[in-house]
C-alpha cells in the first residue's frame, strides 16, 4: 500500500477534480468559446516549451547503442499500435466506440520523458541511454503520432483532412520547431524558471481537460457509458501494459541479449505513454463532445503505468547487479 501511495501523482487528483468541475459547471456558449481559445493558446505554448526543453544532443547522443534505441522506438510506435488493433477483436460491440478510439489513440503516443528517466534511475539502469531514447521518442512523436492516429483511426471516422494537417502544423509542429530554434538563447532561462513554467504547462493541460469534458457534459455524452464499461476499460489497459512489459523483457533478454541496465531502459521507455503530449494532440485531432471519452483511456493508463513501473523499478533496484545475458 505504501508503494502505491508513493507512486500516486497528486497532479492526477487535480485532473479528476477538473473533470468534476466540468461535470458541475461545464463551459457552454461564449464561455466555451473563450475556454476553447485559451486551450488552443495553451497547446501552442506547451509545444513551444517542449521544443525549448528537449535537447537534440540528448536525443541524438549515444547512437552507438542503436539497437536499444530502435527497440524503444519500435515498442512505442509499432508494438503498441499492433496490440491496440489486436485488442479490438476482444472488445464487445456494445463497448462505447469513443473509448475504443481512445485506446488506439493511446497506443500511437510517444513515451514519457521525466518518469521514464526517473524510474530508470531508481532501478539502476542506463540513465544516459534513457535520456536519449525518451527524448528521441518525444521529438519523433510530434511528427509520427498524428500520422499514425489518422491511419489507424480511419475505421472510427477520423480522417486526416487538410484542416487537421493545418492545425497540426500551426499548433504542434511550428511552436515545437520554434522552441528548438530558440533553445540556444532561451534554454538557460527556461531551466531557471522551470518550477514556475511547470505550473503554467500543467495548468494548460488542466484547461484542455476541462474543455474536453465540458463538451461531453453539454452534449450528455456520459450517458453512453456504464460502470461496467469503465471496469472493462481498466481491465483492457491492465492487459495492454502487462503484455508490453512482458514482450519488452523477452526481447531484451532472449532476442537482443541486452545488459541489465539496457533492459531497464527498454522496459521503462518502451512501456510508457505521454499524457503531456497526448492531451494537446487529442485536442487538435478530435473535435466534438466525444473528446472527453477519447482521452479517458490515456488518463487512466498514465496513472496505472506510474504505479506498476514504480513497483517494478524497486524490484529491479533490489536485485544484484548482474548482466541479463548471463542470466538464462
Amino acid at each position: 500500500m505504501k508503494r502505491l501511495y508513493q507512486a500516486f501523482d497528486p497532479y492526477i487528483a487535480l485532473m479528476f477534480a477538473t473533470i468534476l468541475i466540468a461535470a458541475i459547471m461545464p463551459a457552454h456558449g461564449k464561455g466555451a468559446v473563450v475556454a476553447g481559445t485559451a486551450a488552443d493558446i495553451g497547446i501552442i505554448f506547451l509545444f513551444f516549451l517542449y521544443g525549448a526543453r528537449l535537447s537534440p544532443q540528448a536525443a541524438l547522443g549515444g547512437l552507438l547503442n542503436w539497437r536499444l534505441h530502435i527497440a524503444v522506438l519500435l515498442s512505442t510506435f509499432a508494438l503498441f499500435p499492433v496490440l491496440g488493433l489486436s485488442l479490438q477483436y476482444f472488445i464487445p460491440a456494445s463497448f462505447p466506440p469513443a473509448l475504443v478510439t481512445g485506446i488506439l489513440f493511446l497506443c500511437v503516443l510517444p513515451s514519457t520523458v521525466q518518469s521514464s528517466i526517473a524510474f530508470t534511475s531508481i532501478a539502476r539502469g542506463n540513465v544516459p541511454a534513457a535520456i536519449c531514447s525518451a527524448s528521441a521518442s518525444n521529438m519523433l512523436g510530434v511528427f509520427i503520432s498524428p500520422i499514425l492516429a489518422g491511419w489507424l483511426l480511419q475505421a472510427q471516422g477520423v480522417e486526416l483532412s487538410f484542416g487537421i494537417f493545418r492545425d497540426i502544423t500551426l499548433q504542434l509542429l511550428a511552436p515545437f520547431l520554434a522552441g528548438q530554434l530558440l533553445r540556444r538563447w532561451i534554454g538557460g532561462w527556461i531551466q531557471e524558471k522551470k518550477a514556475v513554467l511547470s505550473y503554467v504547462d500543467r495548468g494548460s493541460i488542466l484547461l484542455i481537460i476541462y474543455v474536453a469534458f465540458s463538451k461531453g457534459m453539454v452534449d450528455h455524452i456520459w450517458q453512453q457509458v456504464e460502470l461496467y464499461d469503465l471496469i472493462f476499460l481498466f481491465g483492457v489497459l491492465t492487459l495492454l501494459l502487462a503484455v508490453v512489459l512482458a514482450i519488452t523483457a523477452l526481447i531484451a533478454r532472449k532476442l537482443l541479449h541486452l545488459s541489465r541496465e539496457d533492459e531497464i531502459v527498454l522496459q521503462f521507455c518502451g512501456s510508457k505513454k505521454s499524457l503531456a503530449s497526448g492531451l494537446p494532440i487529442s485536442s487538435v485531432l478530435f473535435a466534438g463532445p466525444q473528446v472527453g471519452l477519447i482521452i479517458l483511456p490515456l488518463m487512466l493508463f498514465h496513472q496505472w503505468q506510474l504505479i506498476v513501473c514504480a513497483v517494478l523499478a524497486r524490484r529491479y533496484a533490489a536485485q544484484p547487479e548482474l548482466k541479463t545475458d548471463l542470466v538464462k
